[in-house]
């Protein structure tokens, strides 16, 4: 495989979820591809395949566990490679009067730190020249619009998509392109989580049952496959909103 031909990724949040589709739709395309999490998949897998243990709720120590990862990537000279920011906490669930503070410090720390930290050392190991770069930042429709007992959530996923324009405003005109995309609801262990949650505690619950009872919930496997194919491959517009209707 020669340089002109080597399209790399590097995902956050590999365990499950979307992010493990997204792995395995990378791979299946012949994308090197750099997975980030506490723990990988038993669906990942292979000499394309790179596991950085990290965990992500301690962004100080991102780089010791994932900077070798993205060395080793860029020696590969790829014509293209891709960041998709992924990992994601939707604790703690609860509307404001009732939360721990450690629990909001860490997912703030998963949710916005942590996508800060990967987007930098991404920006120092793949500098602008030969490669084309391309920073994807996987937001929500709660970035827009508050969902009761899910503020550090919400607040975090507008954060997300502030950071897809701060980086377009300190790139401008150079061969790095970043998005934010809203990916829609599909069916997850965080949707899992939230609708076994009591209404009293957590009032959104019942909307997050009504997505399931409902049939309301894709295959996170077809959404991956939609995403690489569309904004990973495709062509995109620097500094866009993507929604799943985009997909």
């Amino acid at each position: 495989m020669t340089q002109k031909t080597v399209q790399a990724a590097v995902v956050s949040g590999v365990s499950r979820g979307l992010g493990e589709a997204l792995a395995v739709a990378l791979l299946a395309r012949g994308f090197f591809v750099l997975g980030i999490g506490r723990v990988s998949s038993m669906k990942l897998s292979g000499k394309r395949y790179r596991f950085a243990e990290s965990d992500l709720s301690k962004p100080a120590l991102i780089a010791a566990t994932v900077a070798p990862g993205l060395r080793e990537l860029a020696a590969r000279e790829p014509a293209k490679v891709t960041l998709i920011n992924n990992a994601a906490v939707a604790t703690p669930a609860g509307v404001l009067g009732t939360l721990d503070a450690a629990a909001l410090e860490s997912a703030i720390a998963v949710n916005v730190t942590a996508p800060m930290v990967l987007t930098d050392l991404f920006c120092r190991a793949f500098q602008a020249g030969g490669v084309a770069r391309r920073v994807i930042n996987i937001s929500s429709g709660a970035a827009q619009s508050a969902m009761a007992g899910s503020s550090a959530y919400c607040v975090s996923k507008a954060a997300l998509e502030m950071l897809t324009k701060a980086l377009v405003a300190d790139h401008p005109g150079d061969s790095l392109q970043s998005i934010s995309l809203r990916p829609g609801i599909f069916e997850t262990g965080m949707q899992a989580y939230l609708r076994s949650l009591n209404p009293a505690e957590f009032p959104s619950a019942p909307l997050f049952r009504s997505f399931k009872d409902n049939g309301l919930l894709k295959d996170p496997a077809d959404v991956a496959a939609r995403i690489v194919d569309r904004l990973v491959m495709g062509p995109v517009e620097q500094g866009r909103i993507y929604t799943h209707t985009d997909l």
